[in-house]
């Protein structure tokens, strides 16, 4: 099974992502952007568009590994990134169902200023490219075929992966962690995902 976490800048999707592989025994966090990294590096600057989504080698890629996981890795392969445009869905997400491919998709949704104030706390401001994108993402994600609609306003990321497991048909492994602990891990996860 391949559980896609879709949602605008800011929704939670990597923290929810590795919370859920720290309670899923055998889970695998694959990060579709690093594709996009390895791409925007070995293309020159002249001929470099400015999404790595729009080149087709990234799609293209990020089914091939999706497909592959799935096929030679028996745990739950967890993938959190933003994909808003319809036709790249279909390209990765769409190809996978058809190829027999078990994938649960959950967009997470919240507010702007919600998204906006998670942002500031990871030390973007409304300025940032990633507030630029709230509308846009937000918009594109409340069709339908991005369901499953995962309202996130008021829940913490422990309650949105729990609400995803559940969802998914997952049992999770219960959190004995302290409340120091899971903040380290927030933390951690945080820093981890600094993209220079």
């Amino acid at each position: 099974m391949i559980i896609w976490i879709n949602g605008a800048f800011g929704a939670g999707k990597t923290q929810t992502a590795y919370e859920l592989h720290r309670r899923l025994p055998d889970s695998f966090v694959y990060d579709p952007e690093n594709a996009g990294y390895f791409i925007r590096k070995n293309v020159p600057k002249r001929i470099a568009l400015g999404d790595f989504q729009d080149y087709p080698m990234w799609r293209d890629t990020n089914y091939a590994m999706l497909k592959h996981l799935d096929s030679e890795y028996d745990g739950v392969v967890i993938a959190p990134m933003t994909l808003v445009h319809p036709g790249y869905f279909d390209e990765i997400v769409g190809r996978l169902r058809e190829d027999g491919v078990s994938v649960r998709h959950f967009a997470l949704c919240a507010g702007k200023e919600t998204l906006l104030k998670r942002l500031r706390g990871r030390g973007e401001g409304s300025e940032s490219w990633a507030a630029a994108q709230i509308d846009r993402c937000v918009a594109a994600l409340s069709d339908e075929k991005f369901a499953y609609h995962l309202d996130t306003e008021g829940h913490s990321v422990a309650d949105n992966a729990e609400r995803i497991a559940e969802l998914a048909g997952l049992a999770l492994q219960p959190d004995e962690r302290s409340r120091m602990r899971k903040a380290y891990d927030r933390i951690r996860t945080q820093i981890r995902h600094i993209r220079f």
